[in-house]
Parts: structure tokens; C-alpha cells; sequence
């Protein structure tokens, strides 16, 4: 699967980078924010999109709105440490296929990617 990760901390990128190509996906590209999550998702065309919550500028969230409304079919699953039942139900309103919650393991990630399948 071709993914864009997108997450404001360079560690998690390269972390979630590992898991992906040890579980044999290709990394299209990085964002650390919003605004170049869009961009890239035009750009790339990506089968995945891996999206923190909580970042500078555009929020993952609003960054999702505008990606499902680019591409109602796009992939995009969450990643987040923030724990509260109206997150997660706004999440998936705006069209969120999966929540991963940080800190999480290599088989946590394919368990999702693999249920989107």
C-alpha cells in the first residue's frame, strides 16, 4: 500500500516509517502538518493516510474533512493520544476508517491497515 504520514513529530514520522516498510508498504511522503497533508494527498495520490490529531495550524481533523471531500473514498487512519468518546465519534464523522491510539506497537498498525483490506 502507498502511504502519506502525517504527524508534527519528526520521531513519530520516522517510527511509523519503520513499521510501514518492515510490514512492506511504501511511504509516498511526510507531512508535519494540516495544510501539507492536502497538498501532498493531490499531489501523491496515496492509498493511506496515516494522521495525527493534534498539530500546528490545521488540525488532523480538519485536514481529514477536506481530504474526504477531495476523495470521499480516501483511506485515512488516525493516530492519536488523546482518549475521549467525543473525539472519537467526531473522528469518524468526518470519515476516519480507524484510530490508532500512541503509543502503539507494529502489529497494532497492521491489524488496521489489514482491516481496511
Amino acid at each position: 500500500m502507498k502511504v502519506l504520514i502525517v504527524d508534527d513529530n519528526d520521531m513519530m514520522r520516522e517510527v511509523i516509517k519503520t513499521f510501514l516498510e518492515q510490514l512492506k508498504h511504501e511511504v509516498l511522503g511526510e507531512e508535519e502538518n494540516g495544510d501539507g497533508a492536502i497538498r501532498s494527498f493531490v499531489a501523491l495520490h496515496p492509498d493511506l493516510v496515516l494522521m495525527d490529531m493534534v498539530m500546528p495550524g490545521k488540525s488532523g481533523l480538519e485536514a481529514l474533512e477536506e481530504i474526504r471531500k477531495i476523495d470521499p473514498a480516501a483511506k485515512v487512519i488516525v493516530i492519536t493520544a488523546v482518549e475521549q468518546d467525543g473525539i472519537d465519534k467526531m473522528i469518524f464523522e468526518k470519515g476516519a476508517a480507524a484510530i490508532i491510539r500512541k503509543p502503539f506497537s507494529c502489529d497494532e498498525l497492521e491489524k488496521a491497515i489489514n482491516h481496511l483490506a
